[in-house]
């Protein structure tokens, strides 16, 4: 696979003389090459901009969760940021699992431009899976462990369900799009935690579903049987400690996997193997999740500990041989 990416570097386009090499298990080494780059946005910190997930619009922005200012926004193709909505603030004395501070975490838009996202306050009131409609106001459809941390969210709009990472309890949910009771659809040691964050990012992807732990640095495939339940769970690639969040580059195997503590974007193959193929002096601060539509990567950073910049870039991904 040809990854060809633009990146910018400050607030002046330049143009990079980087050239990467991918080298696939049991091939020649194929060329992916950094020529010109940009930022779609850069966002601001002091007003709680700390993109956490991500999910595309069809006219070219995104739509993203504000990881500890409890809000969702809109991210223009020209980098103009909207608030759509600002979630409740949890009663007095509620913690969230693992971080404290209420979470926004996962995002996922369907056909019709609903928005659907997680929310983890420690709370019962509030802990769940929540929905926009266009031009509506946020509501809860699923309640979700105050225990728990509600973390990715992957929307499978042929069943109707969507699937949560719970990253305390090591479990996937599963909901329905119209909302009710959860369903704990997998609960395996290898979604669980290894001392912080356990299943991450998750994808429903060629009839499984693909899930990150960010402790364990691995990528999983847990299959959709015909009748719905979890098969056993494979471990499609390791070796990626601080993996968060992932998308795939098209209709196989291969991903991009946001590295967060590291800086980093990987590109991991259907075997496993991984190369990096962005990193800090592209722009990265602490990437948190990718969107891939068509031939366009979206990369959110939330400069968890960097403190710097939060911003939204974007990477052209070119088919190879």
């Amino acid at each position: 696979m040809r990854i060809t990416m633009w990146t910018r570097t400050g607030l002046l386009a330049v143009t990079a003389a980087t050239m990467l090499t991918v080298t696939t298990a049991g091939s020649a080494p194929a060329a992916a090459s950094v020529a010109e780059s940009r930022f779609v946005a850069h966002l601001d910190m002091a007003a709680g901009q700390r993109p956490e997930n991500i999910t595309s619009e069809p006219g070219g922005g995104a739509d993203v969760t504000f990881a500890y200012s409890r809000q969702v926004a809109r991210i223009s193709a020209t980098g103009r940021v909207h608030i759509l909505a600002t979630l409740p603030e949890p009663p007095a004395g509620a913690t969230t699992p693992a971080l404290s501070s209420p979470f926004l975490g996962g995002i996922v838009r369907a056909h019709d431009g609903t928005l659907y996202f997680l929310y983890a306050t420690g709370s019962s009131d509030l802990t769940g899976l929540w929905r926009l409609r266009p031009g509506g106001t946020p509501q809860r459809i699923a309640a979700l462990p105050a225990e728990g941390l509600p973390n990715g969210l992957a929307l499978d709009e042929r069943s109707g369900l969507l699937y949560a990472a719970d990253s305390v309890l090591g479990t996937v949910w599963r909901i329905p799009a119209s909302g009710g009771r959860p369903t704990a659809w997998a609960a395996t040691p290898e979604l669980a935690p290894a001392g912080f964050l356990g299943a991450n990012g998750i994808k429903i992807h060629n009839g499984a579903a693909w899930v990150s732990n960010l402790d364990r640095g691995t990528v999983l495939r847990i299959p959709i049987t015909r009748q719905g339940t979890a098969g056993p769970v494979e471990t499609r690639a390791s070796g990626l400690v601080n993996i968060d969040d992932f998308a795939f580059t098209g209709g196989g195997n291969s991903l991009l996997a946001a590295i967060n503590a590291d800086n980093e974007v990987a590109l991991v193959r259907p075997d496993g193997s991984h190369t990096v193929v962005l990193t800090g002096a592209d722009g990265l601060e602490n990437p948190t999740s990718l969107a891939v539509r068509g031939n366009t990567a979206y990369i959110a950073s939330g400069a968890y500990f960097t403190n710097d910049d939060p911003n939204l870039l974007a990477a052209r991904i070119a088919p190879g041989a």
